[in-house]
């Protein structure tokens, strides 16, 4: 869905929809479980510049609220995940600070992302507020053994036989080396 400055003109859009998993793509290690609902309200502001200079923002208040299933970083385990999220976005035309050079911006404008000429995409807002709520790095649990970089069990379920100590044959030029 597209939304553009034009479209919240006069009135505000309410978006009330629900997104079905395949709709947005995340990550490579996280896949949607089922539906996604997002609602939200999407408002033109008008930001005057000038005599002359107006800028159409965005702005987009809503929530995300959806199941997802990540990937533990260490032992492949899948690992259910619950997005409920608020947001409250501004959004400006592609462009609109490129002719200011470089300065100091404010805490607010930290906050400020940026619409093509052809809209803002809802996808693109919603995967971006599922990918910034879930953990960069997901766990099983804490104190997750992983995989066995030599036979590839899952160490958590069963301790394999391979050697702790195996080393890698590529640093034997290196033995005899000390770091003082």
């Amino acid at each position: 869905m597209r939304i553009t400055p034009d479209d919240l003109y006069p009135d505000p859009l309410d978006i009330d929809v629900t997104l079905q998993p395949g709709a947005v793509d995340y990550a490579l290690d996280l896949e949607q479980n089922g539906p996604l609902h997002v609602k939200a309200r999407a408002e033109r502001i008008e930001e005057h510049r000038g005599p002359k200079d107006v800028v159409l923002d965005i702005r987009l208040r809503g929530t995300v609220d959806g199941a997802f299933q990540a990937i533990c970083g260490r032992c492949t385990t899948p690992i259910p995940q619950r997005v409920s999220e608020s947001f409250d976005l501004i959004f400006r035309p592609s462009g609109t600070d490129a002719g200011l050079g470089e300065r100091a911006i404010t805490e607010a404008e930290t906050e400020i992302g940026y619409y093509e000429p052809s809209g803002l995409s809802l996808e693109d807002v919603v995967r971006e507020q599922v990918l910034l709520t879930l953990p960069e790095r997901a766990l099983c649990r804490e104190d997750c053994k992983g995989l066995c970089p030599h036979c590839g069990e899952n160490r958590n379920e069963r301790d394999c036989d391979c050697e702790s100590k195996q080393i890698d044959s590529r640093w034997n030029a290196l033995q005899g080396f000390s770091a003082n």
